[in-house]
């Protein structure tokens, strides 16, 4: 258990975890009341173990914590979560709904953004994920004005999207804690020593290559590049070029955007690959990845040559 220091962004935080938490718990009740899903009563059990950690986690047993874990894992791979395919809008009214509002539809995204940046720039000892979470409620007011929905519409298709999204959504948070474990293991020893006989002496160019592309493949492995970045670095980044002369600065900010290039060609980064491809009802869950491939690609490459001629 956490001893909690509690001050105005620890608090605002707690209160953004139990909302969240509370549409999990929401998302269960409707898998579990919804009797033509596949596996409703599994599913209701995932959701509401997972609504449990997110409201409660940091008052709990730590081996609790990592026991709910093992169950969201265990729940997963056996295949007993499906979607209970709840308050799903017809395509009539789904066509009506784009008709009638048109390009207006991109203003709370929009309004999200720019107010996320405003509050994490002038507000930041409200934290950056209390600034995303601000920013939320604002938009979500200004869809309440401009669509003028009913109360309840936003927390049903809320759930929804959780409901159709599904476990994917959690990727982010369980790779996140994966890489902060791996680099605890001291993974990033292990990969210096299986690489540093790749590298010839005084070979920055093979040097920058592989730490490029050694992130963009972790990061392909972990689906996160802020976990790659941890472990390439310290296995490769610094032995390799910032203590052979490279510039850190230049070092670190590409080879961050060299594993962001590896995000855009791996399912395992379910936030922006798996999950937008279930949102917009793609035949295939792989459509956004092959779409991004080649330009991930290039992107790499202009990695490569960028830090090869300003790092050194």
């Amino acid at each position: 258990m956490l001893n909690i220091e509690w001050t105005t962004s620890t608090i605002l935080a707690e209160v953004f975890y139990c909302v969240i938490g509370l549409i999990f718990a929401m998302a269960g009740y409707s898998a579990l009341k919804n009797k033509n899903c596949e596996k409703n009563v599994t599913t209701a059990i995932f959701w509401f173990v997972l609504a449990v950690t997110f409201i409660v986690g940091p008052y709990i047993p730590t081996w609790i914590t990592g026991l709910c874990i093992v169950i969201l894992a265990c729940l997963t791979a056996g295949g007993f979560v499906k979607p209970a395919a709840v308050n799903v809008p017809k395509a009539e009214e789904t066509r009506s709904n784009a008709d009638k509002h048109g390009y207006k539809v991109f203003l709370p995204p929009v309004v999200l953004a720019i107010t996320a940046v405003l509050v994490a720039t002038f507000l930041p000892q409200l934290g950056a994920n209390n600034a995303i979470g601000i920013s939320a409620i604002v938009a979500l007011i200004v869809a309440y004005i401009i669509f003028k929905p009913k109360l309840s519409t936003p927390f049903k298709d809320g759930v929804r999207l959780v409901d159709n999204v599904g476990t994917t959504g959690i990727l982010p948070q369980v790779l996140a804690a994966l890489g902060s474990l791996f680099t605890a293991a001291g993974v990033g020893t292990v990969i210096a020593t299986a690489v540093g006989g790749l590298i010839p002496e005084g070979s920055h160019f093979i040097a920058v290559a592989v730490y490029c592309i050694g992130m963009a493949l972790f990061t392909m492995i972990m689906g996160n590049g802020f976990a790659a970045f941890a472990v390439i670095t310290v296995g490769i980044g610094y032995p390799f070029l910032i203590a052979q002369g490279a510039n850190p600065v230049v070092v670190g900010a590409l080879g961050l955007t060299a594993g962001y290039c590896g995000t855009l060609m791996t399912p395992m980064a379910a936030n922006f690959n798996i999950m937008p491809a279930a949102l917009l009802e793609t035949k295939s869950k792989y459509r956004v990845i092959f779409a991004q491939l080649p330009v991930a690609l290039i992107m790499l490459v202009a990695h490569i040559l960028l830090m090869y001629f300003l790092a050194f």
